[in-house]
């Protein structure tokens, strides 16, 4: 691959500039935590190193596209056009996901083509299971252990008969290598056996290297072969369970959530898993009743279980179970293939869409893939500022649609599509600050802006136009970095200690405790773990999620539903069990047609337990606290094997 490079004037120039992380070092510790990588030399990227390499990744992809197919590159317009793109980046205007800051430009994508690494989320359909056999399965797996986090269906329940293995011809040896793909091989070959009939497996483990090991590919170390080993026994288990029978809605989910737990199970991956159902379907609707189902305990906390609502449904009986722990949450399937943004025409464009991501920002096709991109408007003095960001967001998230996955019907359909999520973050603090109805403005010449710059670059790389452009994630660690409130939702309070993990050996302490923040050994962790307390000051006059109601948080979601996301908003609204739990059927009535998905989290009080993630405080505390910072310094950082560790920031999408 030809890659490009950024003028080294322009990268002289900020070298020494001061990055601007948000919420008084937060913002850096976890850049620091899981976004820098260590360089040749074995130090810590800074910031600056991180945007070239990103930018510079970027970049590299487009001329390779161009080159390719003969378009005609432009050096010197590139090169412009790339310096902009970094400034964006530098100063936190956009941010590329998660995923985007750890892998673009490296060797994962620049040798070893391992684009998927660069999306987000996907979607699997099994209704076509009697043809796809393991496929799904495999599917998910892959892209879970690509940092991928998938959603699925149970559509395939009933479809393909449970035949078990032939255990008259002996066992067959599967000696599985230690490598990504030799995992997900011993999986495929595994549900083949019960799908097909064919001759019974026996697995050998000793290729696989011993828990400890550092993976240089994607950072942190080695599970050892017992997740892998402990997720075959329990698939044979539940398909025991079901031989001589089609496959049930329960056996399709509970393998999905085992896979999933496999590749948590790995230390350092993260995933994120959504399934969609049937909202009449009673068996499913108790997937997560674990007095109904006690067995899936251990494993069934690995996706977040939705329905596939229908317009003009009874909602009741649903709603009673959202009363409890909050699911099922609720996919509008309908919305989803006939409109773009709600306030829209309806025009049929996502006729094929069969479900979405984990946290339902994205509408997907079976086997899709997307990129997210962030956007901060409140990071922006104006509109004109906030549409030339746009246009580099939008041609970030639209260049990793350029990038080949190793899935034919992953291309085929992304190909086709080149889907999208340009997304806003900060929407508390904007509207604080600037009101609704300029955000109302932001947004809708915003949108028109990116549709332009859709036609525009899709000339230019002579692709087709993006079926969809835009939605509003829930964020994550991203907006951390750039001191912004995560998408739609609100901080819980303005004043607050966010706790964070590190290990014991982490070379990010040192310069922690130099700057004065406390850090205590991990309650229950002592030996492995500290924590370290940050104050955060979400802002002046920002509104917080205990003083907005259930109606309010809806509202909020439908309005961006209507100005914004051609995709999803994804909000999960809180809400008081006591006050508004017998609310919400009715609130669902009202909403159903203007929005295209949305998911609830009962609120309970909780008494204070040691070390909390969140902990609310006065302002007074918080100026106690700041008044014994100093300067955070991390240039001296080495050997801090990041990882891309939370893939989502509320309780109904984080694992």
């Amino acid at each position: 691959m030809e890659t490009f490079k950024l003028s080294e004037n322009f990268i002289n120039k900020y070298k020494r500039r001061k990055a601007p992380f948000g919420f008084n070092g937060l913002g850096e510790l976890v850049y620091m935590r899981t976004y820098s990588r260590i360089k040749d030399n074995g130090k810590n990227e800074m910031w600056w190193e991180t945007c070239q390499r990103v930018v510079e990744g970027t970049y590299s992809m487009q001329k390779n596209w161009i080159d390719h197919h003969q378009l005609g590159w432009n050096a010197w317009q590139a090169q412009r056009s790339a310096q902009e793109m970094y400034e964006r980046i530098f100063y936190m205007k956009f941010l590329p996901p998660g995923r985007g800051l750890w892998a673009m430009g490296t060797k994962l994508t620049n040798e070893k083509g391992l684009y998927a690494t660069l999306n987000n989320c996907a979607f699997v359909s099994t209704e076509t299971i009697k043809d796809d056999i393991a496929k799904p399965f495999t599917f998910l797996m892959d892209a879970s252990m690509l940092g991928v986090g998938v959603g699925f269906d149970v559509k395939g329940a009933g479809q393909i008969t449970v035949k078990g293995p032939n255990k008259t011809r002996g066992l067959d040896l599967y000696i599985i290598p230690d490598t990504r793909e030799g995992w997900i091989e011993s999986v495929k070959l595994l549900i083949e056996s019960y799908f097909l009939g064919i001759q019974e497996l026996e697995f050998d483990y000793t290729q696989v290297r011993p828990a400890g090991e550092p993976i240089k590919g994607f950072g942190g170390i080695t599970s050892g072969p017992e997740p892998l080993e402990e997720s075959h026994n329990l698939i044979r288990k539940i398909l025991n369970r079901e031989v001589g029978n089609p496959i049930s809605a329960t056996a399709i989910v509970d393998i999905m959530n085992i896979l999933g737990k496999c590749v948590v199970s790995g230390n350092v991956r993260r995933t994120a898993e959504i399934v969609f159902g049937e909202p009449d379907d009673e068996e499913y609707l108790d997937l997560k009743n674990y007095k109904v189902n006690p067995e899936r305990e251990t494993y069934g906390w690995t996706s977040n279980n939705s329905v596939y609502a229908k317009l003009g449904m009874d909602y009741g009986p649903v709603c009673e179970r959202i009363a409890i722990n909050g699911e099922p949450g609720f996919a509008w399937l309908e919305n989803m293939k006939h409109y773009g943004r709600m306030g829209d025409l309806k025009n049929g464009h996502d006729i094929r869409a069969a479900g979405g991501n984990p946290c339902l920002e994205q509408t997907l096709e079976s086997y899709e893939l997307c990129c997210l991109v962030e956007t901060f408007p409140n990071n922006h003095d104006n509109l004109e500022d906030y549409f030339k960001t746009l246009k580099y967001a939008y041609l970030y998230a639209k260049t990793v649609t350029l990038g080949k996955t190793h899935w034919p019907e992953t291309n085929r359909v992304m190909l086709r599509n080149r889907r999208i999520g340009c997304s806003v973050s900060g929407i508390a603090q904007f509207i604080s600050n600037k009101g609704l109805n300029e955000l109302k403005d932001w947004l809708n010449g915003g949108y028109r802006a990116i549709k332009e710059y859709d036609k525009l670059y899709s000339e230019w790389f002579a692709v087709p136009r993006s079926i969809k452009t835009t939605s509003v994630k829930p964020s994550g660690t991203v907006s951390l970095l750039a001191g912004a409130t995560p998408g739609v939702h609100h901080p819980e309070s303005r004043f607050y200690i966010r706790r964070m993990r590190l290990s014991n050996h982490s070379p990010l302490i040192e310069p922690l405790k130099n700057a004065g923040y406390v850090i205590e050994p991990a309650f229950g962790s002592k030996k492995t773990t500290v924590v370290v307390e940050v104050p955060v000051d979400a802002g002046d006059g920002v509104r917080t999620a205990k003083d907005l109601t259930m109606w309010e948080q809806l509202s909020l979601a439908a309005f961006m539903q209507r100005y914004w996301a051609d995709n999803q908003v994804s909000c999960t609204v809180t809400f008081d069990p006591k006050t508004e739990g017998d609310q919400l059927q009715f609130a669902l009535d009202y909403f159903q047609y203007q929005l295209k998905g949305i998911s609830f989290l009962p609120r309970f009080e909780t008494g204070a337990y040691r070390q909390m993630p969140y902990e609310e405080i006065t302002e007074d505390q918080y100026n106690e606290m700041c008044s014994k910072l100093q300067k955070l310094n991390f240039r001296k950082v080495e050997g801090n094997e990041a990882v891309v560790d939370k893939f989502c920031n509320t309780d109904h999408c984080e694992i």
